[in-house]
């Protein structure tokens, strides 16, 4: 009879890795921000820049790594693939232009409502039911966002809060695409291709030669880093851990992202929007746990 004894280190380290990889890619995706704040240039030439390097990125990935071709990969997409993309490049263009037009905290607090979104659209579309805990959560969240957005008008800019509700609208969309895809969607291929999208987009409004070199190196940093090498470290994470800790992992982005800005550049956010990114993250946090007892159950 084989022992099955050796396996549980290897599955602890797996989940060590797992946890490790997952917790850099959230450290590089809460880095936008800051990236944003540095560069002085407008949304478009920031959006062309960071989706060209972010495509090389991924295609690298996709052709060194997976060995497989971008063409055939987009193929393979379908339909649903083709919109799946093109969401992401759109939430990619708002996300950019949201920074730029209002803080990071305000940003990073309505991203949050992520995983309730992405609850309601399953319940609309795939007729899933919506427990007691996650209405109560949906709830709680959206008092903190009330708070944050109200409470802390004249600290972000309206037009900017629409736009970081609109992103997040998108990726709870692609959310719902990749359940209810009947092909698999495949991660890389897709980012490369919504970056180049996202670039050329807004190539007409950017202005991608004034540029200094110093400024060029931030670029290629804030796409190689926060985008494509962000992407690909969760890829490889996700694989290793149960999706609730990866979720858990994830909302640290929350209060990373203004945390990155505030030492950077002193944009202290008004305990209005502490307090109600506060009540966001606690909603988050707690439903993200109760889900994962409940799936594990524990």
């Amino acid at each position: 009879m084989t022992s099955l004894a050796p396996a549980a280190p290897a599955v602890r380290n797996d989940m060590r890795l797992g946890v490790a990889l997952v917790a850099l890619s959230t450290l590089a995706w809460s880095s936008a921000g800051l990236f944003t704040r540095l560069l002085p240039h407008d949304a478009w030439t920031i959006l062309f820049w960071r989706g060209l390097f972010g495509a090389l990125t991924a295609y690298g990935y996709v052709a060194l790594v997976e060995r497989r071709s971008l063409v055939s990969a987009a193929r393979a997409m379908g339909r649903q693939g083709v919109l799946f993309t093109v969401m992401m490049a759109t939430g990619m263009i708002a996300y950019v232009v949201s920074l730029k037009l209002t803080t990071v905290a305000h940003v990073s607090i309505i991203y949050a409502l992520l995983p309730f979104m992405s609850a309601g659209l399953a319940a609309l579309f795939l007729g899933e039911r919506l427990t007691a805990p996650t209405l109560v959560a949906s709830t709680l969240a959206l008092c903190g966002i009330g708070i944050t957005v109200i409470q802390g008008f004249g600290e972000g800019d309206v037009i900017g809060d629409l736009l970081a509700v609109f992103m997040t609208l998108t990726m709870a969309v692609t959310i719902i695409l990749l359940r209810q895809s009947k092909v698999r969607i495949e991660m890389m291929p897709a980012a490369c291709i919504a970056s180049l999208l996202g670039a050329l987009v807004a190539l007409p409004l950017a202005s991608p030669f004034a540029v200094s070199a110093a400024d060029l190196g931030w670029l290629a940093l804030f796409g190689t880093t926060n985008m494509g090498l962000g992407l690909i470290v969760f890829t490889l994470g996700a694989r290793l851990i149960p999706a609730g800790m990866s979720a858990l992992i994830g909302a640290l982005d929350a209060p990373l992202a203004p945390l990155w800005v505030w030492l950077a550049f002193g944009e202290t956010p008004l305990p209005a929007t502490v307090a109600g990114g506060l009540i966001v993250l606690v909603a988050v946090l707690g439903h993200i746990l109760y889900e994962n007892r409940r799936h594990t159950g524990g």
